[in-house]
């Protein structure tokens, strides 16, 4: 029976050692290849008597649009996801006060994380931070997001660019581990077309390279890179068709 396959179908990950399926969302493209070393045997004649199959390897290919770091946790990091997440400020407007004392504290100030550095509004020259003392064109902050500024700049109109910590959302908090610590998890791609449905299941893979590429006008768009192996059952994996 003929069987054809089209469009990218779906993708699921599931961490081996058991915990919560990831789809990809907004799958673009995924891509499996298995591929072999091959020795020849050869005698006096030109083309070769045996061909034997050695090393073999099964190499995948995946692209989300979907954006997540508890995910790429699962897939990848193997570390800890928490609750909150960075959210940023960006050109937010102030002016610093015209007397005593010269602070600004900023908008998200209780939530303060990073100081992502203060412009001149009205030419877009960047201030220089200091630890203390700022003088005119200078700054201070504090861990609790309140700006210092010199006599020199009172009155100044002011851009802040800062990271603030937002309970919603969540931290997949990057730790440095021992060397052979890798994340293994199964993979499955299912697609169904013309009533037919075509799946292929891995045991146990693992991530080679996570990439994420922004680009100026374009979405960003994940890239996996993975490899499967055998799980301890020795059993790579599964491939079905309806045909």
């Amino acid at each position: 029976m003929v069987q054809y396959v089209f469009a990218t179908g779906d993708l699921f990950s599931t961490p081996v050692d058991g915990g919560a399926p990831f789809k990809f969302g907004a799958l673009q493209d995924v891509s499996v290849d298995f591929s072999a070393d091959v020795k020849q045997l050869f005698g006096q004649y030109q083309f070769p008597l045996d061909v034997a199959r050695g090393k073999t390897k099964i190499e995948g290919k995946a692209a989300t649009g979907n954006i997540d770091a508890a995910a790429f946790n699962t897939f990848y990091f193997n570390q800890t996801v928490t609750s909150g997440q960075l959210q940023r400020a960006i050109n937010e407007a102030a002016s610093v006060p015209a007397m005593m004392p010269y602070t600004v504290s900023v908008d998200e100030a209780a939530n303060f994380y990073m100081d992502l550095g203060v412009f001149y509004a009205a030419t877009g020259v960047q201030l220089v931070q200091v630890a203390s003392a700022p003088a005119a064109g200078q700054y201070s902050v504090s861990d609790m997001g309140v700006y210092t500024f010199n006599a020199s700049d009172a009155s100044e109109a002011l851009l802040f660019n800062y990271l603030w910590n937002d309970s919603a959302g969540q931290t997949l908090d990057i730790g440095n581990p021992l060397m052979g610590d890798t994340p293994k998890f199964r993979m499955v791609l299912s697609q169904t077309y013309a009533g037919k449905t075509f799946t292929l299941v891995l045991y146990s893979c693992t991530a080679e390279k996570l990439s994420l590429p922004l680009k100026q006008d374009d979405y960003l768009i994940a890239d996996l890179t993975f490899q499967a192996q055998a799980n301890d059952a020795n059993q790579v994996g599964a491939l079905t068709t309806t045909g």
